[in-house]
């Protein structure tokens, strides 16, 4: 055969060696489930950000805090012009110094021109309560912040990478995904709700990625891995201290309670709340009261808890269902002594609650007032303008541990190594971080009340009880 008749054959036998090559592929990633993670032409991007739900500073998560600047600031962002991303970011901030998101676009940017960066994740559930997000990004803030303002470690400087999670347990497993999947992460703090936490958990073990939960209470998340740690002391500090509490100095002898048949962490409180108020030689009331019933009705849960013989009711709500907990307090017209969870320590409480829920007693991780001169409540309120809680106090927590633990290493798996020494701890806004063998958070709890104040703007005040 003559050279010009053998190259249209060699060119077509060429094409489809490539065509069953590619098919092949194809059928290979489909057959066997592998995910081949997406790689982004950014060195400084938010990596795998496929879903929509992560962002380094290329996209606004938290739209309510939108200004015309903040949009030019991730604008530019996108583009990789970090230098008038640093403006705009800045001058939004003048407008909304609150408003946690910008913050740490600003300090991204930042970070993004010195080329040097360590990059961990925040996951929080903007969709799914946007307080309760934005209380745990002003702790990640802050402490992102003071380290880049400090100079970083050895000149590197944090990124953070925000991904909304919405408390959606779904979600939370492929934001998990996600994070995994970018190497660049090194560590994520997160996430809010025990349900989330228990989905996304298993996904960072198996990927080798630590993940530091400031909020979630479930024990059963400390039996997931060695990846997973938590800031939040162990439910059974909370339980045991409001139990104590309530069958020594409120001398109460029978008391019902609500708890969320859909929350782990709900149920792991009723469950530790009822074996030290037996201890105590207190009665649980033997009334029926789920957040999460189809027939909820608050007016008949505290009659039934009433007609029981009741001198005291505990709502060990989770964060979906505080509205229910305010109804169940309004219904009870201050005849029960009312008892919460950690829960209920939130602005939503105060404001809707107002004089039902006076004299509540909560157990929460921290407040603000219970370390005299403490140094970050102090420089919180000169950055947000204003007092935190206990959210933005051990998300900053999680951040600073993460961030003690790059001086062992930069990678995943010196970080999981560090925080896993019985030699490791620093100090935080709760005071020592250190974590036990199960990854919990080796701390106390503290009781609070609430209390008629000016300082929350409701009238009334979550204050320490001495």
């Amino acid at each position: 055969m003559s050279q010009k008749n053998e190259a249209p054959v060699l060119i077509l036998s060429l094409l489809i060696t490539v065509g069953l090559l590619a098919g092949g592929f194809w059928w290979l990633m489909n057959r066997s489930g592998v995910n081949f993670p997406l790689v982004n032409s950014s060195q400084n991007s938010g990596g795998n950000v496929s879903s929509g739900r992560l962002s380094l500073g290329e996209k606004i998560l938290i739209t309510a805090d939108t200004n015309n600047n903040k949009k030019a600031g991730v604008e530019a962002f996108a583009k990789g012009d970090y230098a008038t991303a640093i403006r705009e970011f800045q001058t939004s901030l003048q407008q909304n110094r609150n408003d946690p998101e910008s913050l740490i676009y600003l300090n991204n940017a930042k970070a993004a021109l010195t080329g040097k960066v360590y990059k961990i994740a925040t996951s929080v559930p903007v969709g799914g309560n946007l307080n309760v997000a934005k209380e745990l990004l002003r702790g990640v803030a802050q402490a992102q912040d003071e380290f880049n303002q400090a100079g970083g470690l050895n000149g590197v400087l944090l990124q953070v990478v925000i991904a909304n999670d919405d408390n959606d347990a779904s979600v939370a497993k492929n934001v998990a995904q996600e994070l995994v999947n970018d190497s660049s992460i090194l560590g994520v703090v997160g996430h809010n709700a025990s349900e989330a936490s228990l989905a996304a958990a298993p996904v960072y073990q198996q990927g080798k990625l630590v993940m530091i939960s400031p909020t979630s209470h479930a024990k059963s998340l400390s039996s997931i891995g060695s990846y997973i740690f938590r800031t939040i002391p162990s439910i059974r500090f909370d339980a045991t201290v409001l139990s104590r509490y309530a069958a020594g100095k409120e001398k109460l002898k029978n008391i019902a309670i609500c708890a969320d048949s859909q929350a782990e962490a709900s149920l792991s409180f009723k469950e530790e709340f009822t074996s030290n108020f037996f201890a105590d030689g207190g009665k649980i009331s033997g009334n029926r009261c789920d957040f999460s019933a189809a027939d909820f009705n608050a007016q008949k849960i505290v009659s039934q808890a009433v007609s029981d013989g009741a001198d005291g009711l505990l709502l060990a709500v989770s964060v979906g269902n505080i509205n229910r907990a305010i109804q169940v307090a309004k219904a009870n017209k201050n005849r029960l002594h009312l008892l919460g969870s950690y829960a209920l320590y939130t602005f939503q409480t105060l404001d809707q609650g107002k004089a039902d829920v006076n004299g509540m007693l909560l157990a929460v991780p921290w407040h603000p007032a219970a370390i005299e001169n403490n140094l970050f409540t102090e420089n919180a309120a000169k950055l947000w303008g204003g007092s935190v809680n206990w959210r933005t106090a051990l998300a900053y927590d999680a951040t600073q541990a993460i961030i003690a633990a790059f001086k062992g290493g930069s990678s995943r798996e010196s970080l999981q190594k560090t925080l896993s020494s019985l030699n490791f701890s620093t100090e935080g806004a709760t005071g020592r971080i250190q974590f036990l063998p199960s990854g919990d958070r080796n701390g106390a709890s503290q009781l609070v009340k609430i209390v008629p104040g000016g300082n929350s703007g409701t009238g009334f005040d979550f204050v320490p009880v001495r």
